[in-house]
């Protein structure tokens, strides 16, 4: 039975607590476009965008959750971009909604807790506060190289390496997306080691210099995640079927 847009956009703010978390500007958390009423199928992708939206509708869905909306301001003109997006959303009769730091703090189906359970890891704590959220998690370390053979494994074409810190790492940090927010945090909190999907090309001799290990295994991968688990949530609780939109980003 098809399921009503609403009702999972509801279901989505209570599961994702969205109205309780504060957001970067241009975030815009929620549903941002409301299409067909009744929903058969939902999708998940990591980026809004008009190829996304017209590889979504020819997989047949009509709910796509995104992880970055399209309210972010971009590059190119942001009244051309805008347009563009929308009126492949109005063609494809699409609902999107949209959940940027809520999926990435989540402790169950957020981004880094799920990253810390595909890796072996128990989270002990959180850390790096957004508005009073924190929105980074600190695992038990285990030793560098099982660390690195599991990351390769999870992220065979993203994988990247700097390693200057211990080869037993003590406890070891998660914050998917872009890094940067996490690494004046790292000495407090006693860590030495970061997995993220992002640096900076300064951050190469930062590590050399504070004795980190800093794992950058791509932004889009390791933001999969969250969007990839509301979205099967959404299908067990309506039960409707579900299917992650890839679009093969390298960064």
């Amino acid at each position: 039975m098809p399921a009503d847009a609403l009702r999972i956009a509801r279901f989505c703010d209570l599961l994702t607590n969205r109205k309780a978390i504060a957001d970067f500007p241009g975030a815009d958390n929620g549903l941002q476009h409301r299409g067909k009423a009744r929903v058969r199928k939902v999708g998940a992708a990591v980026d809004a965008g008009a190829k996304v939206f017209e590889m979504a509708a020819k997989r047949g869905v009509d709910f796509l959750i995104v992880h970055h909306g399209m309210r972010w301001r971009p590059v190119s003109p942001e009244r051309e971009v805008r347009r563009l997006r929308l009126a492949a959303l109005k063609k494809t009769g699409l609902s999107l909604y949209s959940s940027h730091l809520p999926l990435d703090a989540h402790p169950v189906i957020g981004n880094n807790a799920l990253i810390a359970a595909d890796l072996g890891l128990k989270v002990v704590d959180w850390f790096v506060d957004y508005e009073g959220l924190p929105i980074a998690c600190l695992c038990q370390g285990i030793p560098r190289a099982t660390l690195a053979r599991r990351l390769k494994q999870s992220y065979p074409d993203t994988y990247q390496a700097i390693e200057f810190g211990s080869a037993r790492p003590k406890k070891i940090a998660i914050l998917s997306g872009s890094g940067r927010s996490a690494l004046e945090h790292l000495r407090a909190e006693d860590c030495d080691t970061l997995i993220t999907g992002e640096l900076r090309e300064e951050h190469f001799n930062e590590a050399h210099e504070q004795g980190w290990n800093l794992y950058p295994c791509g932004h889009y991968a390791t933001e999969t995640w969250g969007v990839k688990a509301l979205a099967a949530a959404v299908a067990a609780e309506f039960d409707v079927p579900w299917e992650f939109i890839p679009t093969g980003n390298p960064l």
